[in-house]
Protein backbone atom coordinates (compact mmCIF):
# COMPACT_ATOMS: atom_id res chain seq x y z
CA UNK A 1 0.00 0.00 0.00
CA UNK A 2 1.37 3.91 -0.97
CA UNK A 3 0.19 5.50 2.22
CA UNK A 4 0.77 8.75 0.22
CA UNK A 5 -1.74 8.10 -2.29
CA UNK A 6 -3.97 5.96 0.16
CA UNK A 7 -4.01 9.37 2.75
CA UNK A 8 -4.49 11.79 0.05
CA UNK A 9 -7.31 9.48 -1.11
CA UNK A 10 -8.96 9.40 2.00
CA UNK A 11 -8.85 13.29 2.85
CA UNK A 12 -9.94 13.82 -0.75
CA UNK A 13 -13.47 11.52 0.35
CA UNK A 14 -13.52 13.01 4.14
CA UNK A 15 -14.03 16.46 2.64
CA UNK A 16 -16.35 15.63 0.65
CA UNK A 17 -18.34 13.80 3.21
CA UNK A 18 -17.83 16.83 5.11
CA UNK A 19 -18.66 19.54 2.53
CA UNK A 20 -21.66 17.32 1.12
CA UNK A 21 -22.82 16.79 4.76
CA UNK A 22 -22.80 19.99 5.62
CA UNK A 23 -25.26 21.28 3.00
CA UNK A 24 -27.14 18.68 2.88
CA UNK A 25 -28.38 19.41 6.52
CA UNK A 26 -28.38 23.09 6.47
CA UNK A 27 -30.86 22.91 3.70
CA UNK A 28 -32.88 20.34 5.59
CA UNK A 29 -33.25 22.33 8.69
CA UNK A 30 -33.93 25.39 6.98
CA UNK A 31 -37.15 23.65 4.93
CA UNK A 32 -38.21 22.19 8.31
CA UNK A 33 -37.72 25.42 10.02
CA UNK A 34 -39.81 27.27 7.12
CA UNK A 35 -42.68 24.27 7.53
CA UNK A 36 -42.41 24.75 10.93
CA UNK A 37 -41.02 21.23 12.14
CA UNK A 38 -38.59 22.81 13.78
CA UNK A 39 -38.64 25.98 15.57
CA UNK A 40 -35.27 26.71 14.82
CA UNK A 41 -34.02 26.69 19.54
CA UNK A 42 -33.80 22.58 19.09
CA UNK A 43 -30.86 20.40 19.62
CA UNK A 44 -31.17 17.84 17.13
CA UNK A 45 -29.64 14.18 17.32
CA UNK A 46 -27.80 13.00 14.55
CA UNK A 47 -26.37 10.42 13.34
CA UNK A 48 -23.66 9.23 10.94
CA UNK A 49 -22.77 5.31 9.24
CA UNK A 50 -19.75 4.68 7.70
CA UNK A 51 -19.44 1.82 5.80
CA UNK A 52 -16.31 0.01 4.11
CA UNK A 53 -17.43 -3.45 3.61
CA UNK A 54 -14.20 -4.77 2.04
CA UNK A 55 -12.58 -3.74 4.90
CA UNK A 56 -14.86 -4.64 7.46
CA UNK A 57 -15.75 -1.44 8.79
CA UNK A 58 -19.35 -0.55 9.81
CA UNK A 59 -19.60 2.23 12.36
CA UNK A 60 -21.87 4.44 13.89
CA UNK A 61 -21.25 7.78 14.81
CA UNK A 62 -23.67 9.76 17.47
CA UNK A 63 -23.74 13.37 17.98
CA UNK A 64 -25.86 16.46 18.49
CA UNK A 65 -26.12 19.63 16.56
CA UNK A 66 -27.32 22.78 18.13
CA UNK A 67 -29.60 25.45 16.98
CA UNK A 68 -29.35 27.82 19.62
Amino acid sequence: MDEDVFNMSLRKFLKKVGVTGQREIEQAVREAIADGRLRGEETLAAKVRLEIPQAGLDLVIDGAIELR
